[in-house]
């Protein structure tokens, strides 16, 4: 009986250079200048071929909120564990990212100090990985301090804010 043993095939070179569509070739020079002016949407409407290229904005998410009474600092830094021994109430975050205040820096603040809030009224932003992530007060109360300074990173379980249930 004769044994036969297969050969592996030589990967296949590519010998012609692929030829770009004239439509790919517009796209492509509708994306450039899109990125090239800070362009958020353009169309395009010509020899019947209609296109809108749209940039895509951060995502938001809303992520649930721990709130607690008197906290230990464990995760957070000694800081951050000093202002939450201060304070009974506090809101802290849930994921690590960077604390914001507002929707964009020259907003004014979703919850500033002794402003009242409601049930699923948005507090903060917290961006972690290019999302923006709402958070939302679960029950009414009243910010006592705002814990954390605008633009500056925060660690899972680091106190945002003091608070008073109303």
């Amino acid at each position: 009986m004769k044994k036969t043993v297969a050969k592996k095939a030589a990967p296949v070179k590519a010998t012609a250079a692929v030829k770009e569509s004239p439509i790919l070739k517009e796209v492509k020079q509708l994306y450039g200048f899109m990125q090239d002016n800070n362009i958020d949407t353009i169309e395009y409407d010509q020899k019947g071929l209609y296109l809108r290229l749209v940039k895509a904005k951060p995502a938001v998410v809303p992520v649930p909120v721990n709130l607690g009474g008197a906290v230990a600092a464990s995760g957070a830094s000694a800081a951050a564990g000093v202002q939450q021994e201060q304070y009974k109430d506090v809101i802290k975050s849930s994921l690590t990212g960077i604390f914001f205040r507002g929707s964009t820096p020259s907003a004014p603040p979703f919850a500033k100090e002794g402003a009242r809030v409601n049930k699923g009224d948005v507090i903060c932003l917290i961006e972690a990985m290019k999302v923006f992530n709402e958070v939302r007060a679960e029950f009414p109360c009243i910010i006592k301090k705002v814990l954390v300074e605008n633009g500056k990173p925060v660690k899972q379980g680091e106190a945002l804010f003091a608070f008073e249930r109303v």
